[in-house]
This record gives C-alpha cells, sequence and structure tokens, in this order.
C-alpha cells in the first residue's frame, strides 16, 4: 500500500513521523493481544464441545440431533405468542441481502408473478315468469368470482331485470353488487353489498350476509358421494322487494334473516328447513317457513314439501305484493334424473298437494323439466320449465296459473 502514498507526503518533518509509528506500533499490540485471546478462547471452546461429544457417546441421545441443533441460529428476537407464528401471512420475509459494488444486475426471472386475483368462473342466472294475470318478471344476472391468493372469494353480480304488469308502467332494473366469502376456521362466511338503478325510481341499496357451520363435518364415500352432513346457517337479506310492478313503484323495502338447516342423513336421504322472519318498510311483517324431506331411490327420487307463509296484514291491495295472513301449501314430489347422452342430464318432476288461502282449499300441483347441457369441459348450460296453480297473488274465484323459464350458463377458467 506504500506505493499508493502521493510523493508529497515525505516533506513532511521526522518529528511527526515519529509520532505516527509510535501510533502504529500501540495499535498493532492491541490487535496481537486480541488475535491471542480469541485462539484460546477457540481452544476452550473445541475442548468443551469435545468433552460434551464423549459424553453424548454414551448417551441415548443422538448424536447427530446433536449437531443439527448446534448448527441452528436463533434470531436476535424470539416470541412463541407472536402474530406471525399464529398466521403464517403476517411473517415478515427477512431483509435482501445487499450486492456487491461491482455485482452485475440480476437476470429477471422468466416464470410469471401469481396475481392478487385470478377469474375463476362465470355464471349467468336467466329466469322469465308469466302468469294468466298479465304479471312478467324477467331476471338475467351474471355472476363474476375471483379467488385471491389467500383462498377467499370475491364475486360482482350485475345484469339486467324487468318487470311489467296490468296497470302499472314498466320497470327496468340494474343491479350491482360485491361480495367476499372466506373461512375462519371451519366456518364460512360471506357477504355482499351493492345498490339497485332503476330507469324511473330512486336508486336503493342491498346488502345480505350468511355465516354458515357444520355441526356434524362432512363424509364422504371413496367415489365421491355424500353420505353424512350437518350444516346450520344463519341469513340476512335487504333490498327493494322485486315481487312486481307495482311494488316496486311503491318503493317497497324488506329486511328478512332467519336459518337454514340441512341435514343429510344418509347417502339416500336428506333433510332441508329453513325460517325466515321479514319487515317491510310500510309496517307490515312476516314469518315464512319451508321444509324437505327427501328419499332417492337409484335415478328416482321421493321427496315431502310443507310450505307457511303468514303476514301482520293483507296490504296487497295497497303496497302491490302478495301477503296472505294465513297461507299453507303441501304437496308429495316424484322426479327421475338421468343421464340422456354423454353430454345431456334432464330432470322430470311432478308435485301433487292441497293449497290453504284465508281458509279455503285448493289443489296445489307444480310440473317442472331441466336439463343440463355440457357443450364442453368449462362450459354448461341449465335449461328448465315449470308450470304451477301455487298463488303468487290473491286472485279470489279465479284460478290462477304461472309459468316460469329459468336457465343458467356456467363457465369456468
Amino acid at each position: 500500500m506504500a506505493d499508493s502514498f502521493r510523493p508529497d507526503l515525505f516533506i513532511y518533518r521526522y518529528t511527526f513521523t515519529k509520532y505516527i509509528f509510535g501510533y502504529l506500533q500501540i495499535q498493532l499490540g492491541v490487535i496481537l493481544s486480541l488475535g491471542i485471546w480469541a485462539f484460546c478462547e477457540v481452544k476452550l471452546q473445541a475442548a468443551q464441545l469435545h468433552e460434551n461429544t464423549k459424553s453424548l457417546s454414551s448417551s441415548p441421545l443422538n448424536i447427530n440431533q446433536y449437531h443439527l441443533e448446534l448448527s441452528k441460529s436463533l434470531p436476535n428476537r424470539f416470541l412463541i405468542a407472536a402474530p406471525e407464528n399464529f398466521n403464517p401471512d403476517l411473517r415478515v420475509p427477512p431483509p435482501k441481502p445487499k450486492p456487491p459494488e461491482n455485482s452485475s444486475p440480476p437476470i429477471p426471472s422468466t416464470e410469471p408473478a401469481t396475481p392478487n386475483a385470478v377469474l375463476e368462473s362465470i355464471d349467468t342466472n336467466y329466469s322469465y315468469d308469466t302468469d294468466n294475470f298479465g304479471q312478467t318478471n324477467l331476471f338475467i344476472e351474471p355472476t363474476l368470482q375471483f379467488r385471491l391468493r389467500n383462498g377467499n372469494k370475491i364475486f360482482l353480480k350485475t345484469g339486467f331485470n324487468f318487470f311489467d304488469q296490468r296497470g302499472v308502467e314498466s320497470v327496468s332494473n340494474f343491479p350491482l353488487q360485491v361480495g367476499w366469502q372466506g373461512k375462519i376456521g371451519q366456518v364460512t362466511l360471506q357477504t355482499a353489498a351493492g345498490v339497485d338503478v332503476f330507469d324511473r325510481l330512486p336508486a336503493a341499496m342491498n346488502l345480505n350476509a350468511k355465516v354458515e357451520v357444520p355441526i356434524v363435518p362432512a363424509r364422504v364415500s371413496p367415489s365421491g358421494q355424500l353420505r353424512s352432513l350437518l350444516v346450520l346457517s344463519g341469513n340476512l337479506e335487504h333490498g327493494p322487494y322485486k315481487s312486481n310492478a307495482r311494488t316496486l313503484e311503491n318503493e317497497i323495502t324488506n329486511w328478512r334473516f332467519g336459518p337454514d338447516l340441512f341435514w343429510q342423513i344418509d347417502r339416500n336421504t336428506s333433510l332441508f328447513s329453513s325460517l325466515r322472519l321479514g319487515n317491510y318498510n310500510d309496517g307490515n311483517s312476516e314469518v315464512q317457513s319451508f321444509s324437505r324431506l327427501e328419499r332417492k331411490f337409484g335415478q328416482f327420487s321421493l321427496a315431502a314439501n310443507l310450505f307457511n307463509w303468514s303476514y301482520d296484514r293483507d296490504l296487497e291491495g295497497t303496497s302491490g305484493y302478495f301477503s296472505p295472513p294465513d297461507f299453507l301449501v303441501y304437496n308429495a314430489e316424484l322426479a327421475w334424473e338421468g343421464d340422456i347422452t354423454k353430454f345431456l342430464r334432464c330432470r322430470l318432476a311432478a308435485n301433487l298437494g292441497r293449497q290453504r288461502l284465508k281458509g279455503e282449499f285448493d289443489n296445489a300441483n307444480t310440473y317442472q323439466t331441466r336439463c343440463t347441457v355440457k357443450l364442453s369441459p368449462n362450459i354448461e348450460a341449465d335449461l328448465g320449465y315449470s308450470f304451477s296453480n301455487v298463488r303468487n297473488q290473491d286472485t279470489g274465484e279465479s284460478a290462477y296459473g304461472g309459468n316460469s323459464f329459468t336457465g343458467q350458463l356456467r363457465v369456468k377458467f
């Protein structure tokens, strides 16, 4: 390093040079003393490690495990109860080492980075309902489902709805809703909120929430068939009541909440039960209950349905929606479902029963058909039709008949 000194340094006086060499001698002495002390310390630790190894050779402990523990280094700060030890997503990555001064820039990775959200599917629901009293409701609502990196899901629902009724100007509706679904342990949470925009009516807020808890965990056969399951869920809904054009024109909104219970008793028997309590902004209230017990026999199934609906007041004449003080429907259902071809599966069902409205009994029959077409491995569609004389409004002595065309297009990515 002496060659790197500039020549003008040698013109300093001799006394100053003497002080420099004296200072260097003191520094050299300190360094040699520290080196001798460190060398002795290393020999002492090596001797202790040798003694420990000798003692371990006569004990039942594994010597390889002992050396493995010695090779581990604990961090400067280690807390067992730190949040990152319970939730791995909270762990902070270690700081990246600084590159050398003359190092070349890193080569960019050719692997694409994992996106924060991936589009999983698009499900489009379609429903076209008409009756013999001039009421028409049309629903077209696509839902986009995204999966986040942590496994949670995001939903985006929009669409176009149309409501037409005799004596009322038609109403067009454009819903928009954003939802989230995630799990905390075994509990599944789902929430959504949005706004309903109308062509000639004020916009209205909508929201819903659902909490689903498995009481008995699912048991699945090796073939993938569900053997047993018991699930309890709680539901909350709020928004405009989309019963018909008159109800929307009167700006009727409601809150509905209540539990659902699904019980897969065995591989062929299931029970579903639901209870809803409702409150309306016109001061009315309702209680709904529905139960269904189903038993499968190969491709056939037999089910019993019970539905009860009661309102505190009958406000159909003023608010526009069907609000019976006491409405009861019970029926038996016989259905068949099977594959017609490799890409076509259909279901046929007939419900025969009775209905009671204001103390008067009448027949309650429903006939349904639905087919599922598999267009490709990632695209399939449902098409259905049903006819029913179960009342959706108070028609007095006149018979009621309703037709419903339904469908769903599912696209997976």
